[in-house]
This record gives C-alpha cells, sequence and structure tokens, in this order.
C-alpha cells in the first residue's frame, strides 16, 4: 500500500459559460479564483481555478469552459458529486443564501452522521456542503461570505460506478482505507489526512455510462507531496499494470494520468511549485497566464477570450 498520496489536490470539470463559471465560483461560493490561464491542448479556452487564499491543494475547483459545448450527460464511469467541507452549524447560512442567489438543486440531508446541502451548479453540476468537524482549514475571507461560514475546501468526491470493486481495491492500493458504508456507498478515507481526504463508491449495477460535457468532472486528482513522491507513485502504479502518463509539466504542479477500472480518469499532483510561481500571492488570478508555447498568442487570446469580471 502507497503512503505518498495526501488525500485530493484538485477537481476539473467541463463548463460552457466562462463569465457564468467565474461569478458563480467567486460570487455565489465565495472562492478564490487563484489562476485565469488557457488549457494547455485547446488554448483559445480557458484553463479557471478557485480556492483558498493560495490554492492550497486540497482545495482547488478548477474548469475548462467551452462555449457551445454540449451537456454531461450523468452516469457511472464519472465523479457523481464534488463535495466541500464548512464548518459545523452554517448549513442554514448556506440556504438562506443560496436561495437568494437562485441556486438550485437545494435538499438538505444527513449521510455518515453528517449534515449536508446539495446543490447544482451553472451547468447542472452535482455539489454538496457538509458540516465538517474540526476541520482548521483557512478559508479566504475577502469573498464575500463570513470567514465563520465559509468553505474550507474540499470534503470528498463521489465516484459512480457500476461495480466499484476494482476501483476499491486501487483507492486501497494508493493508501485508502475503507471508513464506513450505507447501502450502496462505501466511503473510503486517508487516515491523517488534511480534511480532504474522503472519496465515496456508490454502485449502480443497472445505470447508463456518462456522457462527458458541460457540468461533467473531467479528472480527480490526488496529492503528493512533491516530483520525488510522485515518481514513485507512478513505478508502483505501472509495476501493478496501470498504464501511466509521463510526468506533464501543468506550470503550477507536475501530473500523471491514468484510467481507473470504473472509468473515472485519475490524476496525482504535486504540491509544488504551487499558484504563487508566476504572481504575488496578493494579486492571485487577476492577469491572464499563459503556457510558454502559447506566449506567442497573447494578443489573439486577449482579444478573443470572454471577459470574466464587470
Amino acid at each position: 500500500m502507497l503512503d505518498q498520496i495526501k488525500g485530493l489536490h484538485h477537481v476539473t470539470s467541463m463548463a460552457g459559460d466562462a463569465r457564468r463559471n467565474n461569478e458563480f465560483f467567486t460570487h455565489k461560493l465565495g472562492l478564490r479564483r487563484v489562476k485565469k490561464t488557457v488549457n494547455f491542448d485547446a488554448p483559445d479556452v480557458y484553463h479557471l481555478y478557485y480556492a483558498d487564499e493560495v490554492g492550497t491543494p486540497g482545495s482547488v475547483m478548477t474548469y475548462f469552459p467551452f462555449p457551445n459545448i454540449g451537456k454531461g450527460r450523468p452516469g457511472v464511469g464519472e465523479v457523481g458529486t464534488t463535495v466541500f467541507s464548512v464548518p459545523e452549524g452554517t448549513l442554514p447560512y448556506w440556504e438562506q443564501r443560496f436561495a437568494e442567489q437562485g441556486v438550485t438543486g437545494l435538499t438538505r440531508e444527513e449521510k455518515f452522521g453528517e449534515k449536508r446541502l446539495t446543490f447544482t451548479g451553472p451547468d447542472n453540476d452535482s455539489f454538496a456542503l457538509v458540516e465538517a468537524k474540526g476541520d482548521d482549514r483557512a478559508p479566504w475571507v475577502k469573498g464575500g461570505v463570513p470567514g465563520d461560514d465559509a468553505i474550507r475546501g474540499f470534503h470528498s468526491v463521489s465516484l459512480r460506478l457500476r461495480d466499484g470493486g476494482a476501483t476499491e481495491e486501487l483507492l486501497k492500493f494508493m493508501g485508502y482505507e475503507e471508513a464506513d458504508r450505507a447501502g450502496n456507498i462505501k466511503r473510503l478515507a486517508i487516515k491523517g489526512g488534511k480534511g480532504a481526504d474522503v472519496v465515496d463508491i456508490e454502485t449502480l449495477p443497472g445505470a447508463n455510462v456518462a456522457g462527458l460535457g458541460a457540468g461533467s468532472v473531467h479528472h480527480v486528482a490526488f496529492a503528493v507531496e512533491n516530483r520525488e513522491k510522485q515518481l514513485e507513485v507512478r513505478k508502483a502504479l505501472m509495476d501493478t499494470g496501470y498504464q501511466v502518463t509521463p510526468v506533464i509539466d501543468r506550470d503550477y504542479f507536475w501530473a500523471i494520468y491514468f484510467r481507473t477500472p470504473g472509468g473515472v480518469l485519475f490524476e496525482v499532483a504535486t504540491n509544488e511549485p504551487g499558484f504563487d510561481r508566476d504572481e504575488d500571492t496578493a494579486h492571485l488570478g487577476e492577469a491572464l497566464k499563459l503556457p510558454g508555447q502559447h506566449a506567442h498568442m497573447r494578443p489573439w487570446l486577449e482579444q478573443h477570450l470572454q471577459p470574466l469580471d464587470d
């Protein structure tokens, strides 16, 4: 069993309208946009990062907003719900805030002894807030949400699978342990993590396969401290039979990718070098930052990318 993985690093999803996506995460959820850059493979498309003040691993929600993209089709073989952690007793605040701001899909429920509020994003993305005990991570406090109520980072992701057995074994190999189960959901967690520690496997044997589109999670990334630890994980996965990409420089972290038995795309990302490598912390996410290979496109991109802010 591996011990290098320290919980979630980021979750990357697809969106339609970039401005609407930015407004939802920065104004409705009160997160900070910590990076405004472009997709490495499609530089005419933004890659937007939302997180806490500095983009701490385990707090980073990222999006590829493709104009005119079709809607995603929920199903198995994907991340179903992305769950954020909030302090105990704050769900009434969030329920009122969301109702006032027109957020849809609001439902209060309790799972695994935790109070949660489910809601949908602008592309019918599936989200939830969970009142997490003892989460002492520092929130972003300048996003319009009081610090005592603000999102701390991720709590968990759920995987929707026809058969969860092989993916469960993979997660246990990656250092997760079974923590609980309820009905068709099995909960796995990293011991001694930093808050973003949980993966739920929801088994849906008769469900249709998901279709990637707006509102779909593209991949979920797990955190390792540095490139040395990442290479150890890569070798262990390959020795186990997984087809893993070479290490790829994503400017703010180094990444490797592989497909799980259930069809979900996993990434293992380094905590280094971080989002302040090309911007001062006080001004994260303000300027358009471009990967080196796309720097020559700046004049065209600045004219053609949709403005995000008023």
